[in-house]
């Protein structure tokens, strides 16, 4: 049986909305929210939330041991090494990589792609190869063992800043699969992560829509309410997002 672990990357310097993962609405910090909703994810073994050693992320190692998940602090900038070594430390066979910016991130998603990586022959499978599922549902699953190979092979900074560019850029050494949304949940210009105000404004608008306590609502959940609402979508909708290709 492989140990199957979430590693969420989560810090509170944020150029654009700092201390943002613990941003609150209605009294409860988004990465809060966001942890309650990857519990609900049937094939997890274990959650860790992989910060950095800054003095100033002492709140989200706090906040870690409050709910009862695990915490792993490294380099700030080296993300790829802080991720592995977090894997590594829980003992994680598969890692599935979230970011802590994406609070109303369905669990049926993160479902959904670890059932195809371990479906196929594959060592890397996301959801975001092409981006078909709207920004803030974004899952990469691989072993440990290619991040591993991927963390000893490149040097270069942005590669190791994103974790997983080196293996999706490297499909003949490291298989893989992308899995795409199906056409009604199709809306890769839809944010709904947490990186500027707008988006806070938005994602505390569908919270105290659809309930934080718990916040159990699926993403056709949020799209119905934000079709019925589009003033509030219009919000964030000319944020420009920050690809790594």
């Amino acid at each position: 049986m492989q140990n199957i672990v979430a590693v969420i990357e989560a810090r509170m310097s944020s150029t654009r909305l700092p201390g943002k993962v613990l941003a609150e609405v209605e009294g409860r910090p988004m990465l809060e929210l966001m942890i309650e909703r990857v519990r609900r994810v049937p094939s997890l073994d274990g959650i860790v939330i992989a910060t950095t050693e800054n003095d100033a992320d002492q709140p989200i190692v706090d906040f870690a041991e409050r709910l009862g998940v695990g915490c792993w602090r490294g380099s700030e900038d080296d993300v790829m090494r802080r991720v592995l070594d977090a894997a590594t430390a829980y003992d994680a066979d598969v890692i599935v990589e979230l970011t802590g910016d994406c609070p109303v991130i369905d669990p049926a998603i993160i479902e959904t792609t670890i059932a195809a990586f371990q479906a196929a022959d594959v060592v890397y499978a996301a959801n975001d190869l092409e981006q078909t599922w709207p920004i803030g549902m974004n899952v990469e699953v691989f072993t440990t063992a290619a991040l591993k190979d991927a963390e000893r092979r490149t040097s270069d900074a942005e590669e190791r800043e994103h974790v997983s560019p080196y293996i999706y850029r490297n499909p003949e050494r490291y298989p893989q699969i992308n899995v795409a949304a199906p056409p009604d949940e199709t809306r890769p210009g839809l944010r709904l992560t947490l990186d500027t105000p707008e988006d806070l404004i938005v994602l505390c608008a569908i919270f105290e829509a659809l309930g934080t306590d718990p916040a159990d609502f699926s993403l056709r959940d949020v799209l119905v309410f934000l079709d019925a609402n589009p003033q509030i979508a219009a919000v964030n909708a000319n944020v420009v997002h920050r690809y790594v290709v």
